[in-house]
């Protein structure tokens, strides 16, 4: 079941954002930055995305939280599952949700360096755009978007 993230559970989603961001960026932050994201701190990410237009979601299997996603227009954002529940579907249960709320192409940024996710996204038919955001010196964010593959010139 996947639920729209509100001041009900948004301390729910803030730990799922916490722990799964902490996972996927302790190899290459530093250990103080990393430690800084609490599931409060996130709290109040959420809360300020939120109150910017972004909707957030969450999606619950057997009345436990795995993974939270957000879309603004036709951005996805926050894609994040619980690091003992990845590679198990529910990524991409969220990840096409969330292409179903977006008003148009979805499209959304990832580090350069997230194998996990690229992989995920190429699977579901996202591709670079070639655009960049300079994160810091040597990592860069990189954009993709969904693009509807032919079969007919791939085959």
């Amino acid at each position: 079941m996947i639920v729209a993230v509100d001041k009900t559970n948004l301390l729910q989603a803030a730990i799922i954002h916490s722990v799964s961001w902490k996972e996927s960026h302790s190899s290459f932050c530093a250990p103080d930055f990393v430690e800084m994201h609490t599931p409060e701190r996130q709290q109040g990410y959420i809360q300020s995305k939120i109150d910017c237009g972004s909707r957030f979601f969450m999606l619950i299997e057997d009345d436990e939280p795995i993974g939270i996603v957000s879309v603004k227009d036709d951005l996805i954002e926050d894609l994040y599952i619980l690091p003992q529940k990845q590679r198990m579907g529910y990524g991409t249960k969220l990840l096409q949700f969330a292409m179903e709320q977006c008003t148009g192409t979805p499209s959304l940024w990832i580090l350069e360096n997230n194998s996990n996710a690229k992989r995920l996204y190429h699977k579901m038919g996202f591709r670079e755009t070639g655009r960049k955001n300079v994160i810091t010196d040597g990592l860069d964010e990189i954009e993709l978007l969904y693009v509807l593959i032919d079969i007919c010139k791939e085959g």
